[in-house]
């Protein structure tokens, strides 16, 4: 299992155009092109996105979703390069992963608007007088709604290396970089392009809070589906609001057959088995690409060139390490010397920043919160507790069969996907009419009926992750199952369940932390001049942040954060080390 293709020696010969080029060249000359307009119009002065404002002509969503869909993309590419660093980090290091995990478990339940609140300021003041700005606030926010879910299964993945592929590795006497890109960083590909699908996907959940920016007195509406979609809902059109949807379904679609249905198809062939797959998932635009001249020989230098790179022995401050047991930092700095003396110290300094960050935060809170206020926010936070903790258990009751039915059938996964990734992808949010008439007309409790709205868009964390388990599970695994007639209850209490469970974990950490979320705007929600308030943390937050009573703002996202490392530190993490210690593939 290697991360790289054996190089190819182009000739001369080899490098003429052949009808695949032909083919293949309007789609590279296309993509170049709108990746051209894209970025002219990001580097607009700020004033031209006041002067043009957004409208509702369904003409103009073609330019709004190319806008839209560019934020995206650079939100990915930067969850990338963070899940890479900030997850190896915490997987190779002990002292460190003490550090990033719970950071990583308070940066997940923060809400995208804390963010923007706090961020926009940055950038407009990074980039002044440029669209760059406003751009580069809107692709944060979206950055922070996909990289968390990429990280935690990146992580995931380092944790359950098979120890034979690890102890291969080292009998092979590879560094650590060398086995990083040769062991590591293949064996957890399957299930990273999963969670970059649905990290992709849940995105649009938070383009239409990113799109739409606002300065003390100045409002910044950016160009794209999010702000169209927002422009919509105010003025009640739902006319619009369809043709929005439909955009969505559109763009959905494109980027399913031209980069994810690639990318599931190049993973596969790192799947940890001893036999071949009966059903394999396949692309007709990698398929393409591949039967190529022309565009192949053109790659082939950067092929060379990144295989050079892969197999380079860097000295040992590398990447070193397998990530249990006696683990060996990324960079040798934080293990490199196993003393107590050195763990003490490690705990203090953390020990020292915490204490300084909860002082900072209590003396700002303090200034206009009381001790009362404190014990209410408390009690909602326990409301929303239960709703969570309920939601993610019938999330795990639905989803966890479906998702291995479809994750062990790759044809019906080729089918299934683009269906699930629209279902991720669609805004939850237009659904809030549907319930606050639904509520008002037979007279329901908002506490009960608003919460399935916590979990709309977060629910598909759980199915994508059990997908990614399903297809990852090694066909001989499956066929000695069949061999031995292991059949119902025991075949999934014995063969499938502990094969995919390391994944459900990481989509119920991914999935519980977007609830926590998603409740901001789900248990305070409207249609026109009709609201529902239901009982709350996420209310509470909403109603501060309407409110701008930032004492209180950070008090709610303080206790949210507190409710969600507990919660992983009582009940997740235990998983993750049952994960690592008893499911591994030997």
């Amino acid at each position: 299992m290697v991360w790289i293709n054996t190089n190819i020696s182009v000739k001369a010969a080899d490098a003429a155009p052949n009808r695949w080029d032909v083919v293949a060249l309007p789609l590279v000359i296309g993509l170049l092109a709108l990746l051209a307009i894209g970025g002219h119009q990001m580097a607009l002065p700020l004033d031209s996105v006041e002067e043009v404002p957004i409208t509702l002509d369904p003409w103009m969503l073609p330019e709004y979703a190319l806008r839209s869909t560019l934020r995206m993309l650079a939100a990915m590419a930067a969850s990338l390069l963070f899940t890479f660093t900030y997850a190896t980090l915490a997987a190779k290091s002990r002292r460190a992963g003490m550090l990033l995990i719970p950071v990583l478990d308070v940066l997940q339940s923060v809400p995208v608007l804390g963010y923007i609140s706090f961020t926009v300021v940055f950038f407009l003041g990074l980039f002044p007088g440029s669209v760059l700005g406003a751009e580069c606030a809107a692709i944060f926010a979206i950055f922070t709604s996909q990289a968390w879910n990429m990280a935690f299964s990146f992580y995931q993945s380092l944790r359950t290396v098979p120890r034979d592929l690890d102890e291969a590795a080292t009998g092979f006497g590879f560094s650590g970089w060398q086995r990083f890109w040769t062991l590591e960083a293949p064996y957890a590909a399957p299930g990273l392009v999963w969670n970059m699908m649905m990290s992709m996907s849940g995105g649009w959940f938070f383009v239409v809070a990113s799109e739409a920016i606002t300065v003390g007195d100045r409002s910044i509406t950016l160009p794209g589906i999010g702000s169209y979609l927002a422009k919509a809902i105010d003025g009640q059109r739902l006319d619009a609001v369809g043709w929005a949807v439909l955009a969505m379904l559109l763009v959905i679609i494109a980027y399913d057959q031209l980069l994810f249905r690639p990318l599931v198809a190049w993973a596969d062939k790192f799947r940890v088995e001893l036999t071949g797959a009966q059903e394999v998932p396949d692309s007709w635009l990698l398929a393409l690409f591949q039967r190529t001249r022309f565009f192949r020989a053109a790659f082939a230098p950067l092929d060379r060139l990144f295989g050079r790179l892969v197999w380079l022995r860097l000295p040992a401050g590398g990447l070193s390490g397998h990530a249990t047991g006696g683990i060996r930092s990324v960079g040798g700095l934080l293990d490199r010397v196993p003393s107590r003396a050195v763990d003490m110290v490690w705990y203090l300094l953390l020990a020292g920043a915490g204490l300084w960050a909860g002082w900072s935060m209590i003396a700002f809170v303090a200034s206009a919160v009381g001790w009362s206020d404190v014990g209410t926010v408390l009690l909602l936070g326990g409301a929303t507790l239960l709703r969570v903790v309920g939601l993610i258990a019938v999330a795990t009751l639905v989803w966890v069969p479906l998702g291995v039915l479809i994750g062990l059938r790759p044809r019906l996964a080729e089918r299934v996907q683009p269906a699930a990734q629209f279902l991720a992808a669609f805004p939850a949010n237009l659904l809030f009419p549907v319930a606050v008439v639904a509520i008002v007309r037979f007279d329901l409790n908002p506490d009960v009926w608003l919460s399935p709205l916590m979990i709309l868009g977060t629910q598909w964390y759980i199915l994508f992750n059990v997908i990614a388990g399903a297809t990852a599970f090694p066909g001989d695994l499956k066929e000695a199952a069949a061999n031995f007639h292991i059949r119902g209850w025991q075949w999934w209490r014995d063969v499938m369940l502990p094969g995919v469970f390391p994944y459900y974990v990481t989509g119920a950490v991914t999935a519980s932390g977007g609830s926590w979320n998603a409740s901001i705007v789900a248990e305070a929600v409207n249609w026109g001049d009709t609201q529902l308030t239901a009982h709350g943390l996420g209310s509470y937050i909403a109603q501060a942040t309407a409110a701008g009573d930032y004492p209180r703002i950070v008090l709610g996202i303080v206790v949210m954060s507190l409710f969600v490392i507990l919660f992983n530190r009582l009940l997740w993490r235990p998983l993750y080390a049952f994960a690592e210690r008893r499911l591994r593939l030997a």
